[in-house]
């Protein structure tokens, strides 16, 4: 065989917008509903920055019964003029990568984007994109074609289509169906997108409008008191201690702005914010927040007298158990980790939001001191709560019980290369011995497990941790677990890169599956963020010809269209479950990765899912009734 040549014939180079079609996801982080949605987020994102820049007040986000989505302000307009390139500034603002006017320092002082990037990468991945522009008394209009412009130029500037004493822009873009798995957006992801947006801003209003037949909908999300407003929303239905408490303040050119409260529940919900975007992993903003205020709380538990000299310092969770708090910062040149900005990584924002943080708060502690004792004492029930955890904890994990395999039925893979390793969690006895069979021995590991396993959002964790199942899976993945106090989750042990749950395809499958993915997201929620979780698809039939090659059918929709493009008698079987297959169909089906169908599990909105799983697996019976009714028509699940 030829060895191929590499030379400099070898070297390509992705022209204008080609390199964002090519490697979509390094730009909105994947094809999928996430990353579809996320081409909203990034226009929206854009008008934000114009009220923040004090030009815009209000934003139109309609949702066109064509399924393409439409994007409105009332802020300054894109320049239009012509640019030193030789065209109109909008062409180079979304048709060039890394331009726009987030790198002069005079057109906007904070932004959430700040790569010049979000109009043109939207732009790239759209069949089409039309653009109306309200500036200098007219409405200039431009359109693209999957990124290329098709509107020709007079003298390099665009056509007008109007007159007109508004201004603003208006960007109407149909995603690209060769580029996404899906082109439906996500309704409720995007109204959660914007009324966040609106407790942020608190002089900007957010129109919604879903025009999609059978969904047509109208909201307003304005909130006047701001991030009390959503401290308030977050803890709706909870007994809080105190009323929300606020600051603001400023170091150098960043502002910082918090509020928090805290509730008479076992949890923490401190949510990050760098210009309007969600941190969800965090960042430099927020460990400010925490170091100082778990310093505060310290500091004055031992002026006070209740930590004697002999205590120890409560831990940071310990200090922030119960609190509900939005930290929400502005900076004029940030560093994220990644365009999609999930995590804020200038080191200024720690130094600056522990300052703010400190002296905002010893003003309010020494002026209130009821709510400041209120505080105290739930870091005390805390502390005791898990100093009693970690004794059940270390007692359990001491015991032999708790030793690998703790069921013997996991059946390894030989493989010892994280990366090429896959496990699958199998219902039952029969389906787990023909996975064992039929699987390659290499790289697949089996793990059956007994039925329904323990409801995570219901159980105490001494009963969590005494679940056989439970700690069979902890054991098998390697890499510890984080709820609570029991914070020992290592991702970098993790022994598969792929999680894959194999349950039977009807109701009692769904539901171990919503069990399994339950006490994944309440203790290794970052299993999920970093997309290791899969759901496995078997099929529901098998169509058997009386001339023709058999067939595999995986949901109705497909047996429907079988139905309809094949002529000729046929015999159909339904497969009940998993262990009505064989070892050699096990394989062909669900197991072979050249020919199996998986669904990876992803979380757009950590806040969202986390409201849903304890609605949907908690105690409360009324809400949940509620909420099945009001999405029964939702009920497929999208993975």
């Amino acid at each position: 065989m030829a060895k191929a040549q590499y030379n400099a014939d070898s070297i390509t180079v992705l022209e204008g917008l080609e390199a964002v079609r090519k490697r979509p996801g390094m730009y909105i982080g994947s094809v999928g509903t996430k990353g579809l949605n996320h081409l909203i987020y990034e226009i929206v994102d854009n008008a934000v920055d114009e009220h923040l820049a004090g030009y815009c007040s209000e934003i139109w986000v309609t949702l066109e019964a064509d399924g393409s989505c439409t994007v409105k302000d009332n802020g300054r307009g894109i320049p239009v003029e012509l640019h030193a390139k030789g065209v109109s500034a909008e062409r180079v603002v979304l048709a060039t990568l890394h331009a726009g006017g987030k790198f002069d320092n005079n057109s906007y002082k904070t932004s959430g984007g700040l790569h010049g990037v979000g109009s043109s990468v939207v732009n790239a991945l759209s069949e089409r994109l039309t653009i109306k522009i309200s500036r200098d008394g007219f409405i200039h209009y431009d359109e693209y074609e999957k990124g290329i412009p098709v509107v020709e130029l007079k003298n390099g500037l665009l056509p007008t289509i109007g007159k007109t004493k508004a201004t603003g822009t208006e960007i109407n873009f149909v995603p690209d169906a060769t580029i996404f798995e899906k082109t439906k957006f996500r309704e409720d992801w995007l109204k959660s997108r914007l009324h966040e947006s609106a407790y942020l801003n608190p002089r900007l209003s957010l129109h919604f409008e879903n025009k999609r037949a059978g969904e047509e909908e109208s909201v307003t999300f304005c909130e006047p008191d701001g991030i009390i407003a959503y401290v308030r929303s977050l803890n709706h239905g909870k007994d809080p201690i105190h009323e929300p408490v606020y600051f603001k303040g400023s170091v150098d050119s960043m502002e910082i702005e918090v509020a928090f409260q805290f509730v008479d529940a076992f949890e923490e919900n401190v949510l990050g914010f760098c210009n309007n975007i969600f941190t969800q992993e965090g960042g430099t903003h927020l460990v400010g927040f925490k170091a100082k205020f778990t310093n505060l709380i310290n500091t004055y538990a031992r002026e006070l007298g209740l930590l004697k000299e002999k205590d120890n310092n409560f831990t940071g969770p310990d200090t922030r158990n119960g609190m509900t708090a939005v930290v929400a910062v502005k900076h004029p040149d940030p560093i994220f980790e990644g365009q999609t900005k999930t995590k804020l990584a200038s080191a200024d924002a720690t130094k600056a939001v522990n300052a703010i943080t400190g002296e905002e708060l010893v003003l309010f502690f020494d002026r209130n001191l009821e709510t400041l004792k209120g505080i105290i004492a739930c870091a005390e029930k805390s502390a005791k709560i898990r100093k009693a955890e970690e004794k059940a904890k270390t007692n359990m994990l001491s015991k032999s019980k708790f030793s690998f395999d703790s069921n013997g039925k996991l059946a390894n893979c030989e493989s010892r290369d994280p990366s090429k390793c896959e496990i699958f969690i199998v219902e039952g006895d029969s389906a787990g011995g023909s996975a064992k069979m039929g699987r390659n021995r290499q790289f697949q590991a089996i793990l059956p497990i007994r039925g329904k396993i323990l409801n995570v959002e219901k159980a105490s964790m001494d009963k969590v941790l005494a679940n056989a199942e439970i700690k069979t899976m902890i054991n098998a993945f390697g890499c510890g677990f984080s709820e609570g106090y029991g914070n020992d989750f290592d991702i970098s042990k993790l022994k598969y890169d792929k999680i894959i749950l194999m349950t039977d395809a009807d109701v009692d499958g769904s539901h171990i599956d919503t069990l399994l993915l339950t006490f994944l997201y309440r203790f290794m929620p970052e299993l999920i963020y970093n997309g290791h979780v899969y759901i496995a698809m078997p099929p529901l039939y098998k169509v058997m010809p009386e001339r023709g090659e058999e067939k595999y059918l995986y949901d109705d929709k497909a047996l429907e269209e079988y139905k309809r493009s094949h002529t000729g008698d046929f015999t159909l079987q339904r497969y009940k479950g998993l262990g009505e297959m064989d070892a050699e169909q096990l394989w062909e089906t669900t197991l072979n990765p050249e020919n199996r169908v998986l669904k990876r599990v992803e979380i757009e909105d950590a806040r969202l899912a986390s409201e849903v799983t304890e609605l949907l697996m908690g105690s409360d019976v009324p809400p949940r009734r509620k909420f099945i009714y009001d999405h029964a028509d939702e009920a497929e699940i999208d993975a």
